[in-house]
């Protein structure tokens, strides 16, 4: 339960911290890189804070996910939904298809994976 609590703490805290880089940082790295590396990392804390450890591939998951929101994007969901004037949906769900961001989703999830492998290790010992 403890675990559950701290992911959920974590996930508040990434969040805050990525709507901070969202209103704040308009820089040529942070915010279009670590920004999009760090969405996955959220995703994950948030559903870690409900689903056992037990997921092994839920970094494959997200991965899986997010590239199929950046495909959506590819063809305007946005717009086909409806949702062109809603400034915060369009943030939230994005409107530009760009490989740079599957590439940073790809590193975000791979830091995970890492992260799931040393802590099936520091159980085991």
């Amino acid at each position: 339960m403890r675990r559950r609590i701290a992911y959920l703490v974590a996930t508040l805290v990434l969040l805050v911290v990525e709507v901070l880089i969202a209103l704040f940082v308009h820089d040529n790295f942070v915010r279009p890189y670590v920004g999009d590396m760090l969405v996955v990392v959220v995703i994950y804390a948030f559903l870690r804070s409900f689903m056992p450890e037990k997921c092994r591939l839920l970094p494959l998951w997200i991965f899986v996910f997010a590239v199929c929101v950046e495909i959506l994007q590819y063809f305007g969901i946005v717009h086909l939904l409806g949702l062109s004037d809603n400034r915060f949906m369009r943030v939230l769900i994005g409107g530009t298809f760009d490989w740079k961001d599957i590439a940073c989703y790809a590193f975000g999830c791979a830091l995970l994976l890492l992260w799931e492998f040393v802590g099936r290790k520091k159980t085991r010992l």
